[in-house]
């Protein structure tokens, strides 16, 4: 009989412990003290509110658990019977406040519990400076949170479902409800508006580019009109007899990279020009060659064919055997 005792005590236990890690899960999430224009109730009336959420995956009902924000009953010295009549309790039979995996649940303060069973009779306004969840038994503190003063319709919320850092929200980012950080997907053109809603730093990028372009330009045809001005010098440096043997290994790649230089700079300067259709060809040689085509034309000299096909014999075993020759067998 003792044996059953026990192990009965032990399941009770077990449960308990089990229950009060559940309750450690449940969080104060985000309160409004001061509610003009925030949600409404069913009735249509706008009541201070406390949201709490459950940051486990697993479920959790928190009927039975306490409400509070009179700080008297942090007096460790209060028996637990004085400290429910100091708070409010989250009454049974409602479903909203069985709480599944990261779930919400708001709850009305300052409100008549008839109303609703999301209705809690527990005094909250804009002087109120702290709320605290307590477990079923009224003794074991589960959440609690010091408010500043809010102004009205602004709440008071962590930055995340349960994280430690809190702030304080505008009435346009008021959450009840929901998650308290929601990530909105953002376009590229939205963003640029959002971070630059006149138009200047996109301006000034542009300018950067097009004027970079600019100085490369200018650097390349700079480089290009110094080989052009000094490719005669180059080669008169090269070919001179004094200098010849000791310079003409250094000079004549230079003069060849100068050459390569005015070739690149005059096909790069006609496509510029004429497109990229012409190939770096310019109009004059194309003129030139058709000129010289119409000159030889003029002065009859082309080629003269005599009209004459010689076809030059090759003898083979077909001809040696002449015309209806049979043709030899193969012994097998």
């Amino acid at each position: 009989m003792k044996k059953i005792a026990s192990m009965i005590g032990l399941l009770l236990v077990g449960c308990a412990s089990l229950m009060a890690q559940g309750a450690k899960n449940i969080k104060i999430n985000e309160v409004v003290t001061s509610n003009t224009a925030s949600i409404q109730d069913e009735f249509g009336n706008h009541d201070p509110w406390v949201e709490l959420v459950n940051t486990a995956y697993s479920s959790y009902n928190v009927r039975g658990m306490y409400i509070t924000t009179d700080k008297s009953v942090l007096d460790s010295k209060m028996s637990a019977p004085e400290r429910m009549k100091r708070m409010t309790i989250i009454p049974n039979g409602e479903p909203r406040t069985a709480l599944s995996a990261r779930q919400h649940v708001v709850f009305y303060l300052n409100s008549n519990p008839a109303e609703g069973r999301l209705h809690l009779n527990v005094k909250a306004d804009s002087t109120t400076q702290w709320i605290a969840l307590y477990d079923g038994n009224a003794i074991d503190l589960i959440d609690s949170v010091s408010i500043p003063v809010l102004k009205e319709n602004c709440s008071y919320a962590r930055v995340k479902d349960g994280s430690e850092k809190w702030i304080v929200k505008t009435p346009d980012t008021v959450t009840p409800g929901i998650d308290n950080y929601t990530e909105v997907a953002e376009s590229k053109v939205d963003m640029l508006k959002r971070d630059d809603p006149h138009g200047f730093g996109i301006t000034v990028l542009s300018m950067g580019i097009v004027f970079s372009c600019l100085a490369l330009l200018y650097i390349f045809f700079s480089i290009l009109g110094w080989a052009l001005r000094d490719k005669n010098n180059l080669k008169k440096v090269a070919t001179s007899t004094p200098l010849k043997p000791v310079l003409k290994p250094v000079v004549k790649p230079v003069v060849k990279t100068g050459e390569a230089l005015i070739e690149v700079g005059q096909k790069t300067n006609i496509i510029l020009q004429d497109g990229f259709k012409s190939k770096g060809i310019s109009k004059e040689t194309y003129i030139a060659v058709i000129a010289m085509a119409l000159k030889q034309y003029a002065d009859d000299v082309h080629d003269v064919e005599s009209g004459v096909i010689t076809i030059k014999p090759r003898n083979t075993t077909w001809s040696a055997l002449g015309a209806g020759t049979p043709i030899p067998q193969r012994k097998k």
